[in-house]
């Protein structure tokens, strides 16, 4: 259902959360090269996270992107919201434009279901419960 680039998207916060407790900036190439990414889409996707206020930035010779404690708590349907919009939880199941309740696809009822539950996981999942599993070695980003 989340595009490439999204999936992306969420990599890159979960690394600059990871490394919240050293006070670094990450520069557009460590976070591609942290998470296997391209470098210009990693850098296209980040502009839009800043501009979201999902990460934030800052320029200069000791500049790069990072993540504050307020936005750690940030649920990742922000993310979501920021690169793929909430069309993803709207959308039919077989990507047909009439598809509703009252004209419902072949699958509509059952996808209905998941898509939901989807959508209320990213509203429940925090950047900082993604980055926990991350730090603690129970979870991998590559």
């Amino acid at each position: 259902m989340l595009s490439v680039t999204c999936k992306t998207a969420i990599k890159a916060v979960v690394i600059l959360a990871s490394k919240i407790d050293t006070d670094n900036k990450a520069s557009i190439k460590e976070i591609a090269d942290d998470i296997n990414g391209s470098e210009h889409t990693v850098g296209k996707l980040l502009q839009k996270l800043v501009k979201a206020n999902v990460i934030k930035s800052s320029k200069g010779p000791t500049g790069g992107f990072y993540i504050n404690s307020k936005q750690m708590q940030i649920a990742i349907i922000k993310i979501i919201e920021a690169i793929d919009g909430d069309e993803v939880f709207k959308e039919c199941g077989l990507g047909l434009s009439t598809c509703s309740s009252k004209r419902p696809c072949p699958i509509h009822n059952d996808y209905k279901k998941v898509r939901d539950q989807f959508e209320q996981f990213y509203k429940n999942k925090t950047v900082a419960d993604l980055c926990k599993t991350v730090n603690n070695g129970s979870g991998f980003l590559v």
